[in-house]
């Protein structure tokens, strides 16, 4: 005799299935969260618009680009290596991360403060002239 599954069985396989592969990547530290499909070359900004001992998030192109010191440029990933979320600030030398406080040194996206134990990757930047440009 087979027995066929009830109601109820369908819905707690089909929602736990759902919830594994929703949370598949969260947190994930081999996943390629901070990868970009824009091409290298691509204009980011003028050099006049990272402002000294700060900087600026180019959310579509996962980049933060900053500006340590005069004339100096560094680029990192704009993905928080403690659990995945975007940053969305540069301020008072830090990289500031909303989700849990985890905040990156401007100068080589460094911990400034945890959670978060591991520093930003760094992009690949191009200054050439006034323009600054994704390698």
């Amino acid at each position: 005799m087979t027995h066929s599954p009830t109601r109820r069985t369908i819905l707690l396989t089909t929602g736990a299935a759902a919830l594994t592969v929703g949370c598949s990547e969260y947190g994930n530290e081999n996943s390629d969260s901070g990868s970009s499909s824009v091409k290298a070359g691509t204009e980011l900004a003028k050099t006049s618009e990272i402002p000294v001992g700060g900087g600026k998030i180019f959310t579509d192109e996962k980049v933060v680009v900053t500006q340590p010191k005069e004339g100096e440029f560094k680029a990192f990933s704009d993905i928080c290596t403690h659990q995945g979320c975007q940053v969305t600030s540069v301020s008072g030398g830090t990289i500031n991360c909303p989700c849990h406080g985890s905040k990156y040194h401007i100068t080589d996206g460094s911990v400034a403060n945890p959670p978060a134990n591991k520093p930003l990757p760094e992009k690949q930047i191009k200054v050439s002239g006034d323009s600054i440009q994704l390698a």
